[in-house]
């Protein structure tokens, strides 16, 4: 016990550093005896000296100490292993905001895809990204915040849909169940598209051509386009394509769904006229 006691590294550590403190003081005694009685001034051998009784002290002290500064360093090495795991999503949100500053995939404003979420961006930080949610089938805001942490960002694909903010080729689909030939109608229903389109058809073109310029592709529009087809179930399939403003396309639709149903109706009296007098 008495043993354990003397060879405490406290108790080690202060009769190295007191011996360390007479040393340097007979060292100094010393050289400023020999200095009075030769005559010489001997400081700097003096100063080695001491340096040397400093260093031997620092070696001596670390070799005392070196279990308690391993475990120490254990103890630190575990204690940010266990800050690192604890706060890892915090961290990966922080990278990810650095990755949104580096490479700049959108900005303030912008309409973004992220994985199944769409929005308008309104702020960025350190943490997450908040978005207005947007209902990508009527272009309109839901009223609803989406707050996206940033290291989703990293993981997720992300859309940039800025150029639909004002221009979007929209599409959509009628379905019907009657058979017979609707082909009759499908220059007319073209024509009646080309004239709901007229009113920014020059805008329309100048804004293809620069998203095709931006993109380095060939993209649909400006003209609308109707196509005449059939589902999986042989039903009669009408789809429409159209690039037109953003605010105008529901309007539009709902136009062109109206005049395909007075066409498609007309035609179908048609067809039973036919086939009465046949």
């Amino acid at each position: 016990m008495t043993k354990d006691i003397l060879l405490h590294p406290f108790l080690l550590s202060i009769v190295m550093i007191t011996i360390a403190f007479v040393l340097k003081v007979l060292v100094d005694k010393l050289a400023k005896s020999r200095a009075e009685k030769k005559e010489k001034d001997i400081r700097y051998i003096a100063h080695n000296i001491k340096h040397f009784v400093n260093f031997v002290m620092m070696i001596s002290l670390l070799f005392v100490w070196s279990t308690e500064i391993q475990n120490f360093a254990l103890s630190i090495a575990a204690f940010a292993v266990a800050i690192v795991l604890a706060t890892r999503e915090f961290i990966q949100c922080v990278i990810g905001f650095f990755y949104l500053v580096t490479t700049r995939p959108f900005r303030v404003g912008d309409w973004i895809q992220v994985g199944d979420y769409f929005g308008e961006v309104a702020e960025t930080d350190w943490i997450k990204t908040t978005m207005h949610e947007i209902d990508i089938h009527t272009y309109q805001f839901s009223r609803k915040t989406i707050y996206i942490p940033n290291n989703k960002l990293i993981t997720s694909s992300i859309k940039n849909l800025n150029f639909v903010k004002r221009f979007v080729t929209h599409h959509f689909i009628i379905v019907r169940r009657e058979s017979f030939n609707p082909y009759p109608i499908h220059d007319t229903l073209t024509e009646q598209a080309k004239l709901y389109c007229e009113e920014f058809q020059e805008v329309a073109s100048r804004y293809n051509s620069m998203i095709e310029r931006k993109l380095d592709a060939k993209i649909s529009g400006p003209e609308p386009v109707i196509h005449f087809g059939t589902t999986d179930l042989g039903e009669f399939k009408a789809s429409f394509t159209l690039f037109c403003p953003t605010e105008k396309a529901l309007e539009i639709e709902h136009k062109l769904t109206e005049c395909f149903f007075a066409l498609w109706y007309k035609e179908a009296e048609k067809n039973k006229e036919g086939e009465g007098e046949a």
